[in-house]
């Protein structure tokens, strides 16, 4: 498998404080993968190191083939960049901003203006092209971010938490049009804190404290993770939460509507039924075991399911 970006025990301190500890990434060349984690976590920090915008304190980084930091100024005609804070100017129009992009790597007239066209259309900003980008929505502005982004046709292109401003037609609109690049040979690395959208991804990787986690294909993690799930539906569901968290053999309890979910460990082999035993008031409740999620993968993997 080739792999786009390769990079072993990285560690990045900034003075006493470690951003990322020691974490050893591969990602194969035209997937997406994902980086799951917290506010905090040193997402971005990763992101900037790979992109050769900050040095690592230790470790190998390998991205396209090239060593970053020492290559990265190769690496910045190769890469997209998206942050998560609209990053374009709001006094210019749509195709200024895309020209503006177009210029700065460095394209000729002729080939600038048709790829201008190509990516108004591809974005669904073809209508809006005289428009000042100060009086778009959250959706538009984040489509002509992807548009500049990727104006130069990038081999990898980064998105750093994308999404965090828009609905969720948009996010969904948002995600189609990364597969469609991935489809085309396009690695993309994106960061995000949503676990809808977490799942969509090829791979993923989910840190926390700067180090990661779990790292593998989302179905494969859903399965990977010791536990049964069974969602109760009882009365008092706070008081029974605090009642099944005392027992050893349950990972965490979280209520979601008028059930619990409970994340019991795999060595119980029927799990509803040492449930109905060990507790007499869910003698009679409604059980059901139900399908793993990523959010109970995370709870797993981070602070809150390894006390």
């Amino acid at each position: 498998m080739e792999y786009a970006i390769k990079a072993h025990n990285v560690v990045k301190k900034f003075g006493d404080f470690t951003a990322i500890d020691d974490i050893t990434l591969n990602v194969p060349k035209g997937s997406i993968y994902g980086f799951l984690g917290p506010n905090g976590c040193g997402k971005s920090t990763t992101i900037r190191v790979l992109t050769g915008l900050l040095s690592p304190s230790e470790g190998e980084v390998d991205v396209l083939g090239l060593e970053i930091p020492k290559q990265s100024e190769l690496l910045r005609l190769k890469i997209g960049y998206m942050t998560q804070k609209f990053s374009l100017y709001d006094d210019l129009t749509v195709e200024e901003n895309l020209e503006f992009i177009g210029q700065i790597f460095g394209m000729d007239n002729r080939s600038l203006k048709q790829r201008i066209q190509e990516q108004l259309e591809t974005y669904g900003l073809d209508q809006r092209r005289k428009q000042r980008v100060g009086g778009m929505s959250g959706g538009q502005k984040q489509r002509l971010s992807l548009a500049a982004a990727t104006m130069h046709k990038p081999e990898l292109l980064f998105l750093d938490e994308p999404t965090s401003a828009v609905d969720p037609e948009n996010r969904r609109d948002f995600w189609e049009q990364l597969f469609d690049l991935s489809d085309q040979g396009t690695t993309i690395l994106v960061t995000t804190h949503y676990m809808d959208e977490a799942e969509r991804c090829h791979r993923l990787a989910i840190m926390e404290a700067g180090r990661i986690r779990a790292d593998g294909e989302p179905e494969q993690l859903m399965a990977d993770m010791g536990v049964k799930i069974v969602e109760v539906k009882a009365d008092n569901l706070r008081a029974l939460k605090e009642k099944l968290l005392q027992s050893q053999e349950v990972r965490s309890a979280a209520q979601l509507g008028i059930r619990l979910r409970v994340l019991i460990h795999q060595h119980i082999e029927d799990p509803i039924g040492w449930l109905r035993e060990s507790y007499p008031e869910l003698v009679d409740a409604e059980m059901n075991l139900a399908r793993p999620s990523l959010e109970d993968v995370f709870v797993t993997v981070t602070g809150e399911g390894r006390q």
